[in-house]
């Protein structure tokens, strides 16, 4: 049963990293430069993403459906906090101030997205699929608060940078407002099938832009002279322990499987991506981030199927 259920988990994976691996060569082999790939990164962030959330709120999620609506932005402070505990146990054995702090960074953060839109889709029935785009649309309304506004102050870590209000308001988070506002007030009911289905075309095109995405930003780390001990230490905070206690709260407290399933998975994937960005953005020295980023995606190949297969063995399947 768990060999059947890693093989199941293992094709979603493997699906992903094809579609990694796509980006990752088209960067290698000179297709893709810097200004492409920052195109593909600003059209699936500012169009299709944004898109794909509003066509898939409009259509599916209505307040008395999920009146527990506000729940999901609340659990994905929890799980940063989570992961930011053990990253604070963790950081005392990491010498240096800015090292410590970009591994803080890189176990608490993790790749909310991307990964888990591509395994959701590739895991689950269409239904299903579908209910877990709203969960995880409303998770990511409280994830991109924190990551844009602790995460940027705690890699930049500088006592004179002033707070950006602004970059709270990431496109995906403005448009999971604006169609929240919209459902509220009724509007839903006049936008027709005609410009609904292009919206949602254009959306669903988010999924392999993001994963080509990640794969070119994978392609571009200039890794240098690794840290093995804190990359052990990263690998084993954010890809092990975090997922075994993820596993270990569903089964206490009997959380139901789709919510289940969106807990593992963001304490199992690996480190956010966007973390690069940030650095590159604000001109830091990159210390630990581009290498526990590339390594922890190389090592989530391996434990991301394993604890999903776990998952489905003692909950999904019952």
């Amino acid at each position: 049963m768990l060999l059947e259920s890693f093989r199941i988990t293992g094709s979603a994976v493997l699906q992903i990293f094809l579609l990694g691996a796509i980006g990752y060569f088209l960067v290698k082999k000179n297709f893709l430069g810097d200004e492409g790939l920052n195109a593909l990164s600003r059209l699936a962030i500012e169009v299709t993403l944004p898109l794909l959330i509003f066509a898939q709120l409009i259509r599916d999620f209505r307040f008395d459906l999920y009146p527990n609506w506000w729940l999901f932005p609340i659990l994905s402070i929890f799980i940063t906090a989570l992961g930011l505990l053990l990253g604070l146990l963790f950081s005392v054995l990491i010498k240096g101030r800015q090292h410590k702090l970009q591994f803080l960074s890189l176990v608490t953060f993790q790749n909310s997205g991307y990964l888990p839109l591509v395994l959701v889709a590739a895991l689950l029935s269409p239904e299903e699929a579908g209910t877990m785009f709203i969960y995880l649309f409303l998770f990511l309304l409280g994830f991109n608060l924190v990551m844009w506004s602790a995460g940027v102050y705690m890699l930049t870590s500088s006592r004179t940078k002033r707070f950006e209000l602004g970059s709270l308001f990431s496109p995906p988070v403005i448009a999971t407002l604006f169609s929240l506002v919209f459902i509220a007030l009724g509007l839903y009911r006049f936008v027709p099938q005609a410009v609904l289905k292009p919206l949602r075309l254009v959306g669903d095109c988010t999924l392999p832009l993001a994963m080509m995405v990640v794969g070119g930003n994978l392609a571009q780390i200039r890794l240098g002279s690794i840290d093995k001990k804190a990359i052990s230490l990263l690998i084993l905070a954010k890809l092990i322990i975090l997922p075994l206690l993820a596993l270990g709260l569903i089964v206490k407290f009997k959380i139901p499987q789709l919510i289940g399933l969106l807990i593992l998975i963001e304490l199992a994937v690996p480190s956010a991506t966007s973390l690069s960005i940030i650095i590159r953005h604000y001109k830091k020295e990159d210390l630990l981030i581009s290498q526990g980023v590339f390594f922890s995606h190389i090592f989530g190949l391996l434990s991301l199927p394993l604890f999903l297969s776990l998952y489905f063995l003692l909950v999904m399947i019952k």
